[in-house]
């Protein structure tokens, strides 16, 4: 019995599973998710939803959600991106459901007495299932964030909005900019996500080229050819054209680019919303 394993009761007055909150896993691929249909014996028995339970003190709710899932089921949690998490706030209790993707479908069944069984469901067809009645809830908010997060950065136009020295050393500031964005674990609302952990892609031009991706683990760093604007475009084309459910986001001030961006398929957001949080 892990130390979170408890009832608790909310600022509700709900009597919830868990010490320490608790959180699920949703993946999805190719237009399905993955559903746990829950054991006879457990609460909500034979209804489906997602795997997950209680949290662990001083653990992660991603961590929680990889944990359960790997408890409950055989599917082989490395294999899954985390892109982002929803969080349901109870007063003094919450439910994280921590969204993600695998590459493919592959057969999945119960590891524990929790599952009774799993299945890949076609996401118009969720709704048709015997849902368990939190997860039922909680879909018609869970369902727009089955998307990849991708924040494409305009350098250029973030590094002019912050007045400490850019203009002397453009690529100094550049990698600079590169190294804040790498080292943030996640960021705060990004679409329909309290919590998103993006593909991260910094166009520079100009004399900001060449800086590579240093020592960065998570940032691309894509050079433009000639015009920034251009580039930043193209990247939103073949991003939405890769995948139409990927969820772009452009961060700039720049009015003509907002609006491309926006043509193209992409939301847009300041530079002060990122500068905020790195």
């Amino acid at each position: 019995m892990s130390n979170g394993d408890r009832f608790v009761r909310c600022g509700r007055g709900h009597v919830h599973w868990g010490r320490f909150g608790a959180a699920g896993l949703l993946p999805f691929c190719d237009g399905h998710v993955l559903l746990q249909q829950r054991a006879a014996i457990t609460l909500g028995g034979n209804t489906w939803g997602v795997f997950g339970g209680a949290r662990e003190r001083d653990e992660s709710a991603v961590e929680a959600a990889l944990r359960e899932t790997t408890e409950e089921s055989t599917l082989d949690v490395s294999a899954v991106t985390v892109h982002g998490l929803l969080h349901e706030d109870h007063g003094g209790w919450a439910y994280d459901t921590v969204i993600g993707t695998v590459p493919a479908m592959v057969e999945v069944g119960p590891s524990s007495w929790e599952s009774r069984g799993a299945a890949w469901v076609p996401v118009d067809e969720v709704v048709a299932r015997e849902l368990f009645p939190p997860f039922a809830a909680s879909w018609p908010r869970v369902r727009p964030g089955l998307r990849r997060p991708v924040l494409v950065v305009d350098v250029a136009n973030v590094m002019g909005s912050r007045a400490d020295g850019w203009w002397r050393d453009r690529a100094g500031a550049a990698a600079r900019l590169r190294d804040e964005v790498d080292a943030v674990p996640a960021l705060r609302g990004m679409g329909p996500f309290d919590l998103a952990f993006p593909e991260r892609v910094l166009v520079v031009e100009g004399r900001a080229r060449g800086i590579g991706t240093g020592a960065t683990t998570t940032v691309r760093v894509v050079e433009a050819p000639h015009e920034g604007d251009d580039q930043i475009v193209a990247t939103v084309e073949e991003t939405v054209a890769t995948d139409p459910t990927a969820l772009c986001l452009v961060v700039t001030a720049d009015r003509a680019l907002r609006a491309r961006c926006t043509a193209a398929g992409a939301e847009v957001a300041g530079p002060r919303w990122l500068l905020d949080q790195l």
